[in-house]
């Protein structure tokens, strides 16, 4: 079995460049940029909204294991106040909350 001389026709690789970036110059369009989401959800400000209103039984783990019992009456950027029965009113900075559950 001969081999035949076979030539691969093939336009010049200029050619298939200017055809491509024509093509794409007309397809281009500027790029959508997203949107940066926003800082805050405002889930944990309505989270201890929900729980003040209804003044619901709460247990705040601290980082080192201590559990803590009471109502939170009131709350800021760095601590919520945490009033109990049992002992004294608390005010605990959110730093030091490993946790917290409903009663």
């Amino acid at each position: 079995m001969e081999s035949s001389n076979r030539r691969l026709i093939r336009p010049p690789l200029a050619e298939s460049k200017q055809n491509y970036a024509a093509k794409n110059v007309k397809s281009m369009k500027p790029p959508i940029k997203k949107q940066t989401p926003p800082d805050t959800t405002n889930a944990e400000n309505f989270y201890y909204v929900k729980q003040m209103q209804s003044k619901t039984p709460m247990v705040v783990v601290l980082r080192d294991g201590e559990e803590l019992n009471g109502v939170i009456e009131w709350y800021d950027k760095g601590c919520i106040k945490l009033n109990r029965d049992e002992g004294p009113n608390l005010l605990v900075y959110k730093s030091f909350i490993k946790y917290m559950y409903k009663a």
